[in-house]
């Protein structure tokens, strides 16, 4: 009998999609390329045809965007 596989969840994955990045950073796809172009946020790393953030990439962004933001405000 063959095992279903389940679906990998965002928050478990190493590797990240745009749909994955957009819904930890609570945006939409669209914004996740334009951040990305305009360097804002980190190149993916490509995969062939797919693109992929490391999710460590992604997540230190955020730490660091949040402590500019906090020193912004002192």
């Amino acid at each position: 009998m063959k095992q279903k596989q389940t679906p990998q969840r965002p928050e478990a994955a190493l590797m990240l999609s745009a749909d994955d990045v957009a819904a930890l950073l609570n945006c939409c796809r669209r914004t996740v390329y334009r951040l990305c172009d305009s360097g804002r946020l980190p190149r993916p790393i490509r995969l062939g045809a797919l693109s992929r953030w490391p999710r460590s990439v992604i997540e230190q962004w955020v730490a660091d965007l949040s402590d500019t933001t906090t020193t912004a405000r002192k």
